[in-house]
């Protein structure tokens, strides 16, 4: 896993913190489906994601809260959207931000590889 390589702020960030349910039932397939269909929306600009036993958090940047709004209104997010509601997660919350700031440390830029 990679960071998102984000432009210089503003841009928009949207945090997707789940609980999942027990077993699969198709979610590793979809949740690969949805990602790659996400890049091809205008106004992505990446992913990062983490998710142990518990706990998943994703975060998807997007240029601006249009394009955010855009991706949440596309058919097949929201099919998998009511999927996850109904199969996948136990709880979940979602939140929206505008970054103002960023900061980055990339050990490869010490090493003078970016």
């Amino acid at each position: 896993m990679t960071f998102a390589d984000t432009p210089e702020p503003p841009y928009v960030a949207v945090i997707f913190t789940s609980v999942r349910t027990e077993g699969d039932r198709g979610y590793a397939a979809m949740a690969v489906a949805i990602e790659e269909l996400a890049k091809e929306q205008p106004g992505y600009l990446g992913i990062e994601a983490a998710r142990d036993d518990e706990l998943g958090i994703t975060v998807s940047y997007w240029a601006d809260d249009a394009a955010a709004q855009a991706w949440k209104k596309v058919a097949a997010h929201l099919a998998a959207q009511n999927r996850g509601r109904e199969t996948w997660y136990s709880d979940y919350q979602v939140r929206v931000a505008t970054v103002h700031r960023a900061y980055t440390m990339l050990s490869s830029e010490l090493a003078g590889t970016r």
